[in-house]
């Protein structure tokens, strides 16, 4: 992990010296690696039960019904995205860090003891607040700490252990279930990851003098009549800008994958005679390669661009889609088999996603862009999840996994039209 050599010339309110490189804030940057850690396992909770839980557990009868907390999650997560962009303007980033995890608290008790649906759903607006914010902010202040010569692999290894923390979450709720029931006690592991989380982010130093010293150094000064305030650079990330259009449009469709996978897998799978260790075997193997990828794919995408590996990745995880049904007369072959080219296509996206924007993105402007895009990633959560559960209860689960694959498909090709490679002078 070679980072480019710079020169002590800036200084923290500590007083300490700053400088810009993974090797230079490996600590800083390592600490921030475990929080996201804690962050992914938090969310990693409900990946194999909630579907499940809603089903057995309350009754519900509608595909839409039992999808409804990924809906809110994905609805606040997404929103609260877009506004810590905003409020990074206002408040350090630690604080909004620590901010998300105390919101976070009450998330794994209400999962484990909720007495009714309602309360899982309003469960999953305090998990979206709190994943918007502490994931939001982890990935921002790494790509702080190393400045512009390895966002790649910054972003890569964020994701990386977030995402395999919810895959081995995910199959270790599975395993408990099968053991103890769907509630209390996979649920009750959350309760390390807040605590730990929490704990974490308090010890943690802030970014903003990473950020002043990107600033100074930047090679293209901010146009005077180039807005920066939210309003603008919504537009800008949502549409204006070509490259970052593409990037919002693929993040989005990434996630609608997740969303409908998250709702949809765990059913379809039993209904096709597999347990529940099986399914948090599936529901694992997936955020797991998707998690570990990230770690190569984004040290890839630092060398040979960014847009190779979201147009192919796409395309993969549509293959993904066709094989869980093709091979779903042995259903955990097709199970295993998804899950792989899923996880292995996410991973090439993913961390190529992030620092694309970042790459198209002013610093002055930077922590927005990654906002609005983020936003446009994780509302695919509640599109995937409201799409998944209309076509489910009018089509059923099959015709379900067969529009996601037409989507994720046409997404890449949307990806391979507007998007454009832009690597900033290190």
């Amino acid at each position: 992990m070679n980072s480019t050599p710079t020169s002590t010339d800036s200084a923290d309110a500590s007083g300490r010296p700053v400088r810009l490189g993974l090797r230079e804030n490996r600590l800083q940057f390592t600490l921030l690696v475990i929080v996201n850690v804690c962050v992914g396992g938090l969310v990693g909770l409900e990946r194999t039960t909630v579907p499940l839980i809603g089903a057995e557990t309350f009754g519900l009868t509608s595909d839409l019904a039992v999808f409804s907390f990924i809906i809110a999650f994905g609805v606040t997560k997404a929103m609260t995205n877009l506004a810590a962009g905003a409020l990074t303007a206002r408040f350090r980033r630690k604080q909004l860090l620590l901010a998300g995890w105390l919101l976070g608290i009450p998330v794994p008790f209400v999962l484990a003891w909720a007495p009714s649906w309602g309360w899982i759903v309003a469960a999953n607006v305090l998990l979206g607040l709190n994943q918007g914010l502490t994931w939001s902010m982890t990935v921002n202040m790494k790509i702080d700490l190393v400045g512009p010569a390895r966002r790649g692999l910054a972003t890569g290894l964020n994701e990386a252990a977030g995402y395999t923390a919810v895959g081995v979450t995910a199959l270790l709720t599975g395993y408990l279930a099968t053991s103890y029931g769907l509630r209390p006690v996979p649920e009750l592991i959350g309760v390390v990851f807040v605590a730990a989380g929490l704990a974490l982010s308090l010890v943690v130093r802030d970014t903003a003098a990473h950020v002043a010293l990107e600033l100074a150094r930047h090679t293209k000064p901010l146009p005077s009549d180039e807005d920066t305030g939210l309003k603008a650079t919504f537009a800008r990330t949502s549409w204006r800008h070509r490259s970052l259009r593409g990037a919002s449009q693929a993040g989005l469709v990434n996630n609608l994958n997740d969303g409908l996978t998250w709702g949809v897998f765990p059913l379809l799978f039993t209904d096709h005679g597999l347990g529940l260790a099986a399914v948090g075997l599936i529901k694992g193997l997936y955020p797991i390669l998707w998690g570990i990828g990230q770690i190569p794919t984004g040290h890839l995408a630092d060398r040979i661009g960014r847009k190779p590996l979201i147009v192919h990745g796409m395309l993969i995880q549509a293959v993904g889609f066709v094989l869980a049904l093709a091979l779903i007369g042995r259903p955990l072959l097709a199970g295993v088999v998804s899950a792989v080219f899923l996880g292995i296509g996410t991973a090439m996206v993913y961390p190529a996603l992030i620092a694309s924007v970042s790459d198209h993105a002013h610093p002055a402007w930077r922590a927005g862009a990654l906002g609005t895009y983020r936003f446009w990633r994780d509302i695919g959560y509640a599109v995937g999840a409201l799409v998944a559960g209309v076509l489910a209860d009018a089509l059923g689960l099959n015709a379900t996994v067969i529009a996601a694959a037409v989507l994720t498909a046409a997404s890449g090709l949307l990806a391979a039209r507007w998007m454009t490679e832009h690597r900033p002078v290190h």
